[in-house]
């Protein structure tokens, strides 16, 4: 099973050219989804005692499997938060796949972290942590959530003999937010927004109604999925430092934006933050799954995280930057590499040049819409999410038409909701997206 020989020459051949041309594909296919019961017709049963052998198994994905999979990378996938991996990014995911590397500890994959940490570095710049900042890539913003979280309270319990056991968050903070609050048993106040920020002013009193002493953390969120909104991280930062709170900021969407000069005030005060996560698997062109992850005081993140055994004595015993030792889980791969290889081929000017791509097509959508009469914001978008009501429709009708858009392979948008009411949703992370697919998709509203 582990030899090379010419059946795995042939599939490694064939592999190499489905990657390659699907690479090539301008644009890609939206694709489609099937039912259980579908594929069970289309695809059957796959694995079994015999084996099919590698190209009919690649033909089964690529002629029957892929194609009912959505292609993330569509212009017009604007559902959700998309992904849109630059190619190099995408095709040094392979290499990092073909390499056989474990990016856990320093002593089996010093290379590996040593990129990484670059990237995390450039990063941190951006938010405008100190130079002694750092973390690693874990999965995603939920693992990355909850792992900030751990340690604000590891931190908070190592300095009183008190045990704080309440976080704060706005009701528009990202769902992963309360999950982890459920998985650490903490519990989750939210904070009512001002003109649908969290603001200090309102944070304040959130505190002393339920006493400062119970809390280990305030999540501000720079960017919401629902909506785009950064909090008033300033006047939040000044309340937590005013208490003695950790301040994590969510920027799993809206963080890539700290790289776009037109939208880089918004985030005043980010750089007082205790704890940081972003998605580069959203808005900053990575492949899916990659999240950073970063602290002002790493220190304090290893204090939590380090798991103890006997045989992982020879790291933990050391001074080495072992990545593992910042976040829930030990095994880990090494995720931030084609992020890594990315920023590196192309230049942070070009990434700078791609976000700024991508606020100008939102700006556009907020005044296309404003332009029709069936059609109206719900609340002017500051960053690339644009929330919007078809006048008239009720929920079923967002759904029908959604439907509608998939089954043609026209376009990704699934309907949202506020405050009960369902309304459609643009989330625009591809700087593919163009001001003609805007306009398309909104013609099929009239």
């Amino acid at each position: 099973m582990h030899r090379f020989d010419e059946k795995t020459q042939q599939l490694s051949d064939a592999i190499a050219a489905y990657a390659d041309n699907r690479l090539k594909l301008n644009p890609v296919p939206l694709d489609g989804v099937a039912t259980p019961q579908e594929l069970q017709e289309l695809v059957g049963q796959t694995i079994t005692r015999e084996g099919m052998g590698g190209l009919p198994a690649l033909e089964l994905f690529t002629e029957r499997l892929a194609p009912k999979c959505l292609s993330i990378d569509h212009p017009r996938y604007l559902s959700f938060i998309p992904s849109a991996p630059t190619r190099e990014a995408a095709m040094f995911d392979l290499v990092v796949g073909a390499s056989a590397l474990y990016a856990g500890s320093w002593l089996e994959g010093s290379g590996a972290v040593y990129a990484e940490n670059q990237a995390l570095r450039w990063i941190a710049d951006l938010v405008g942590l100190p130079p002694t900042a750092g973390g690693q890539f874990v999965q995603g913003g939920t693992i990355g959530n909850l792992s900030a979280l751990v340690a604000a309270r590891d931190t908070a319990r190592a300095l009183t003999d008190k045990r704080p056991y309440r976080v704060a968050a706005t009701f528009g903070s990202h769902s992963s937010i309360e999950t982890a609050c459920k998985v650490m048993d903490a519990e989750l106040v939210k904070v009512p927004v001002d003109d649908w920020q969290l603001t200090g002013e309102k944070l304040r009193e959130v505190l002393e109604e339920n006493g400062p002493d119970t809390f280990f953390a305030v999540v501000a969120t720079a960017g919401t999925t629902n909506f785009g909104i950064i909090d008033d991280i300033d006047s939040v930062a000044d309340v937590c430092d005013e208490y003695g709170i950790w301040l994590h900021v969510d920027g799993a969407y809206g963080g890539a934006g700290l790289a776009a000069p037109s939208v880089r005030e918004k985030y005043d005060g980010i750089e007082r933050c205790n704890s940081f996560i972003v998605d580069p698997h959203k808005w900053f062109f990575a492949p899916f799954d990659c999240c950073a992850l970063i602290y002002r005081e790493p220190m304090l993140g290893r204090a939590a995280h380090t798991q103890h055994a006997s045989y992982l004595d020879v790291l933990t015993g050391s001074t080495d930057w072992n990545p593992s030792d910042f976040s829930i889980g030990l095994t880990r791969r090494a995720r931030g590499l084609p992020f890594w290889f990315s920023l590196v081929v192309n230049g942070t000017d070009a990434y700078t040049e791609a976000i700024e791509r991508t606020l100008e097509v939102a700006r556009f959508a907020n005044e296309e819409i404003k332009k029709r009469p069936y059609v109206e914001l719900v609340r002017e978008g500051s960053l690339t999410v644009v929330v919007f009501r078809r006048l008239g429709w009720s929920a079923a009708d967002y759904q029908r038409w959604s439907d509608d858009l998939l089954e043609r392979e026209e376009a990704f948008v699934v309907p949202t909701s506020h405050e009960g009411e369902t309304l459609a949703r643009f989330a625009i992370v591809n700087p593919l997206t163009s001001e003609d697919d805007i306009t398309a998709i909104l013609d099929t509203m009239a």
